[in-house]
């Protein structure tokens, strides 16, 4: 379950023409004989590299089907939330719903821009180190104690441009496996757990035994760990983006959004984006 099924359960029954670890279904999608192909280069199943990326969307193509490709920030040499508010506003245009994609988009930069007027004082030997660890069992499995996003991500574009925060690990990848000798050497100022093969809540770092090894970080023993919502193939930013920058920046600088309370401002998150009542925002909440 997550926000996109909770609103559409009708989704759940669609067929399945693509998904993490399986190529594209070209002769399903030729079946259904779609009006329109949305895909979005750089979501988990469209992530591939660049010649495997043309080799799909030229076989969407041959289909002879109208095909829109959206592309998300991490397939732009440098994150932006712009490109973020572009997709929008083109489906906007597509579906001819142009006034509400503005609206939307508006709302959700909005949403970053309050973090950033509110951290862009602190001057750079005062940022905190934030670490974007993932308690991923199949980094275990191979060795490591998890993985960490590197400084070539959106999460940390939105660490320096809208937190004013520094990523601890100082070099690039989005799924980079670390043991614990070398999770130990980075002593960050605040742990953030990403999504990373399911949520992972702060308490599963503080107690669970296979972390035990972990203790000793500065982070752990101060209990400066924070989880961000759990995200569906976790390969890309989706409408919930906002919800990532203020749990970082809540987690960094709590003193300057003192007055947030986190669980409320989630549920008027929910209501703005999605256009539900408070009870429906709450169960959006819960999905995450």
């Amino acid at each position: 379950m997550n926000p996109v099924t909770h609103l559409n359960p009708w989704l759940m029954d669609l067929p399945l023409v693509s998904r993490y670890g399986a190529g594209i279904n070209y002769e399903k999608i030729a079946d259904l004989n779609p009006d329109l192909i949305l895909i979005r280069t750089g979501s988990c199943s469209l992530s591939a590299a660049e010649d495997i990326l043309e080799k799909s969307l030229s076989l969407l193509e041959s289909l002879n089907i109208p095909l829109v490709v959206l592309k998300g920030p991490n397939t732009f040499d440098r994150p932006d939330i712009v490109t973020i508010s572009n997709e929008i506003k083109l489906l906007g245009q597509v579906f001819q719903k142009q006034e509400e994609a503005e609206k939307l988009a508006d709302y959700l930069e909005s949403c970053v821009e309050m973090v950033r007027k509110r951290t862009v004082d602190i001057k750079p030997l005062n940022r905190k180190k934030l670490l974007l660890l993932g308690l991923s069992p199949k980094a275990r499995s191979q060795g490591g104690a998890g993985h960490v996003k590197g400084i070539d991500t959106i999460q940390t574009y939105f660490l320096k441009n809208f937190v004013h925060a520094e990523n601890a690990y100082d070099s690039k990848g989005a799924w980079n496996i670390l043991n614990t000798e070398k999770l130990l050497s980075l002593d960050p100022d605040v742990i953030v757990l990403v999504t990373s093969w399911g949520y992972h809540p702060p308490s599963e770092l503080y107690e669970a035994p296979y972390y035990q090894s972990l203790k000793d970080m500065r982070a752990v023993r101060n209990k400066a760990a924070c989880a961000l919502p759990w995200t569906p193939c976790n390969c890309e930013k989706r409408l919930e983006y906002p919800i990532d920058v203020m749990v970082m920046a809540k987690a960094a600088y709590p003193e300057k959004f003192k007055d947030i309370r986190l669980g409320q401002w989630l549920v008027e998150f929910y209501q703005n984006v999605y256009q539900v009542d408070v009870k429906t925002a709450k169960e959006l909440r819960s999905c995450q």
